[in-house]
């Protein structure tokens, strides 16, 4: 995605799109209609551009960023796939630039930050009564996919529509973990990429990766910074399974026990474990199911559910992740576990993941942004509880700046009540714009207790 105020940045890595080779002229269509594509050319009028204006409340202030990324119609009522950071859940207005270069409002389905994947789905009213027609593609078989086969990349690559590059799957299944994600949200566990040298710019993130014959085998991300030809697109196979979810309830529920699997290339020896027998424990989340369980840093899971894991080499920890957070939320997962020389027994019992990333709010007349603390938050940072808004931002000469609140404190009780999240602090905020009372701020910063007053 290109923005034209921010730039999304990934962690080793950028997330982007394609670079341009070629165009094709639009395409004149004449009356509505939709058109499943059979071949490249018929993929070509599926490929879109959007245009998105979305918020920010990191700087004490609501505020507006714009961007421009790419994406592919998938149905025949309009559905278009793309990645999450180009359409964040915070977009206010998305535009969608058609393969004819007629432009139509869209509205934000669902995302899953988890995979970097989003669904929106096009205004068909407008499409519909301005006589518009577009063509929507197919997925292709990724798990087919190998080294050396010919792809292209299709998107707009800093902002130029209808652009095609050509290249090769170098690799079908790449491991690479994002230790910042997307604006702090999490992303890349449960899947491995496919790489490809096929050129990949920004702008032309959510765009497809298509095979010859014009089914998308991936959605294009990202590429390495100060690298030639590594590009990288997530798998087709998880592309559908995620926008299959995302259509039925406008999110992906999974699993989530508390565990941080390592890989055991060259530890063998050390555990005295068979080789390609197991997965390591790297770390257990402080109050999680499985650091209620007992399990802990260092264990080797032999089996869950008594199915063998195989967690050898970093490619193979994504499907391991996966397989867990596939389980029903509540479910009782039995562990066998390698401890030093015993072998034991544990139960586990799943709870729904969440990200550590919280709602975020601005109260501008206050100068002050705040994000909801989340459970995983809590947790990670051995929080007492969950209820409380962390301040994110504070515009100097405001309110919020006078009364000394600084990024990172947790607000927790405002005159006397509970702050349990933003719409309880949302009410609070309402009720002083008629008041010149101050507000007596309860915060909280490494365990610390403080009392402020904020003069609205």
């Amino acid at each position: 995605m290109r923005k034209q105020v921010t730039r999304f940045f990934g962690f080793p890595v950028l997330f982007l799109s394609i670079s341009l080779l070629s165009f094709w002229s639009a395409a004149s269509v004449q009356g509505a209609s939709a058109k499943k594509a059979t071949n490249f050319d018929g993929l070509l009028d599926a490929v879109v551009r959007i245009d998105v204006r979305e918020a920010t409340f990191g700087a004490g202030a609501k505020r507006y960023v714009t961007g421009v990324g790419s994406g592919v119609i998938m149905s025949r009522d309009g559905l278009v796939l793309t990645n999450a950071h180009v359409v964040t859940r915070q977009a206010e207005d998305i535009w969608v630039t058609l393969a004819s270069l007629e432009v139509v409002r869209a509205e934000l389905v669902g995302w899953d930050h988890w995979t970097d994947l989003a669904l929106i789905q096009l205004d068909m009213e407008q499409v519909t009564g301005r006589r518009l027609g577009f063509s929507y593609a197919s997925f292709g078989d990724s798990e087919k996919l190998k080294p050396g086969q010919v792809v292209f990349a299709v998107g707009t690559p800093h902002g130029l529509s209808r652009t095609v590059s050509k290249g090769i799957i170098s690799n079908s299944e790449r491991y690479f973990f994002d230790s910042r994600g997307i604006r702090g949200y999490e992303t890349g566990f449960f899947n491995n990429w496919l790489q490809t040298d096929a050129a990949i710019n920004p702008g032309n993130s959510g765009g497809p990766l298509v095979d010859e014959r014009g089914r998308v085998v991936g959605i294009n991300t990202r590429t390495y910074l100060g690298a030639d030809n590594l590009g990288f697109a997530i798998p087709a196979s998880t592309a559908k399974t995620v926008m299959n979810s995302l259509i039925e309830r406008g999110e992906v529920i999974r699993s989530y026990i508390g565990i941080d699997p390592g890989f055991l290339q060259d530890l063998e020896s050390f555990y005295d474990i068979d080789t390609n027998q197991g997965m390591l424990i790297d770390s257990v989340d402080p109050g999680s199911p499985a650091a209620m369980a007992g399990l802990r840093a260092g264990d080797i899971v032999l089996q869950i559910n008594g199915v063998k894991l195989d967690g050898r080499f970093p490619e193979q920890i994504p499907p391991i992740r996966n397989y867990i957070a596939n389980h029903a939320i509540g479910a009782v997962l039995q562990l066998e576990v390698k401890r030093n020389e015993d072998v034991r027994k544990f139960s586990v019992t799943t709870e729904r993941l969440l990200s550590r990333v919280g709602e975020e709010w601005a109260f501008d007349n206050w100068g002050l942004s705040v994000r909801e603390v989340s459970r995983a938050y809590a947790r990670e940072n051995q929080l007492e509880s969950d209820k409380g808004v962390i301040v994110i931002g504070v515009q100097p000469a405001f309110p919020a700046d006078k009364a000394k609140l600084s990024r990172g404190e947790i607000i927790s009780k405002a005159n006397s009540l509970d702050v349990t999240d933003i719409e309880s602090l949302k009410k609070l905020y309402q009720e002083s714009e008629n008041s010149d009372e101050s507000i007596l701020l309860e915060t909280l910063r490494n365990r610390r207790v403080s009392y402020k007053a904020l003069k609205p």
